[in-house]
């Protein structure tokens, strides 16, 4: 069945993709979720994605240990390649073609990015998985998924990671902590809900970009959360 979708930007954390370890990539892991990906391209929703890489280095931990902030986080972005490369070949060895791109030009290892390519790639039928985060320093993943998914022109983010949702605390350490089905821009900044860092909710916010966070592991899929299916949250104007 078509979806009702046109083009989506996920937000893969790194950490998700270590799976049930500390560091790294989890092999089994990453091919569920590429599987999940290949899914939904295949039913002609075009698909960009954008990948944290805290399974690989954190430039703010690389910081906060003595590093200097511009070093640490292009160590980062580094990080970022990796995973978009794995993710990439992955989706591919699933029998649907995707690209990589990178925001820090490297020409021998990706593209570098542009929305124009980017589009374009899309248009083509290719999953597009772009590492390097906004290629600059004191910025991270998750507010490069948001400019990325406004400047490709997408319908929404969806924020994949290991939690099934937004909630009033922090759930692996309050158990009373409610999750939210639906919670507004302001509301989420508010409260300081650190699901997304404030200036990736602040940048969907003034450019009105639907962000639906969810756990990469759930039951139902990308293509189930797509379809409505499954435990998430919807951060923006409700439907």
């Amino acid at each position: 069945m078509p979806s009702a979708h046109k083009r989506i930007l996920l937000k893969v954390s790194g950490e998700a993709l270590a799976g049930d370890n500390s560091f790294g990539i989890e092999p089994p892991y990453l091919q569920r979720i590429a599987g999940q990906i290949a899914d939904v391209a295949r039913t002609g929703v075009e698909v960009a994605i954008v990948v944290g890489g805290g399974n690989i280095f954190r430039g703010m931990a690389g910081a906060a240990d003595g590093t200097d902030r511009v070093t640490a986080d292009l160590m980062g972005m580094l990080g970022t390649m990796i995973n978009a490369l794995a993710l990439s070949n992955a989706i591919t060895r699933h029998g649907v073609k995707s690209k990589p791109f990178s925001a820090a030009t490297m020409p021998s290892v990706a593209d570098t990015f542009t929305a124009r390519d980017a589009k374009l790639a899309l248009e083509e039928g290719f999953v597009v998985v772009l590492g390097g985060g906004t290629g600059n320093p004191f910025f991270t993943t998750d507010t490069a998924a948001t400019l990325r998914a406004i400047e490709l022109e997408c319908d929404m983010v969806l924020k994949g990671t290991k939690v099934d949702g937004v909630y009033s605390a922090d759930p692996m350490k309050d158990p009373t902590a409610t999750r939210y089905t639906q919670i507004s821009y302001d509301d989420v900044i508010h409260q300081n809900l650190k699901v997304m860092d404030t200036a990736a909710f602040a940048l969907a916010r003034d450019n009105s970009m639907p962000i639906i966070v969810y756990a990469l592991d759930d039951k139902a899929g990308l293509a189930g959360v797509l379809e409505g299916k499954g435990l998430s949250t919807r951060v923006g104007n409700p439907l």
